[in-house]
């Protein structure tokens, strides 16, 4: 899959988000890159994605004038699985919604039961 594409698997997945989740977002952006820097991936085990900002349950009453959080979706390490079509479309989805979670502060068992993770 080329990364125009793969960029608008991410965008599919954003549209199809439920509402309550649209809502709940605040401040933050998700983008697509190529693949992580060596500061996100020190390790260069494959980062399929990654959550960089402060989530809504850490934020509090003196949380204004902050940068954007950033979602980030790395291309190249998601074509390193070797899926194609749903699967992969199935794993796009799943770094999405798992990395949204960290935004939203969401527990790894609540990523879990909502099937985001």
């Amino acid at each position: 899959m080329h990364i125009e594409e793969f960029e608008r698997e991410v965008e599919v997945v954003l549209a199809r988000l439920p509402e309550w989740v649209k809502e709940a977002m605040d401040n933050v952006y998700v983008v697509v890159e190529r693949r992580p820097s060596k500061e996100q991936d020190p390790t260069g085990d494959g980062l399929l994605g990654l959550y960089e900002g402060v989530s809504l349950d850490e934020r509090g009453f003196d949380y204004f004038g902050v940068a954007p959080d950033s979602i980030f979706v790395f291309h190249e390490p998601h074509m390193a699985l070797g899926l194609t079509g749903q699967a992969l479309r199935d794993e796009i989805r799943t770094t999405v919604l798992h990395e949204l979670g960290h935004h939203l502060g969401m527990t790894d068992e609540r990523l879990h039961e909502l099937g985001w993770a």
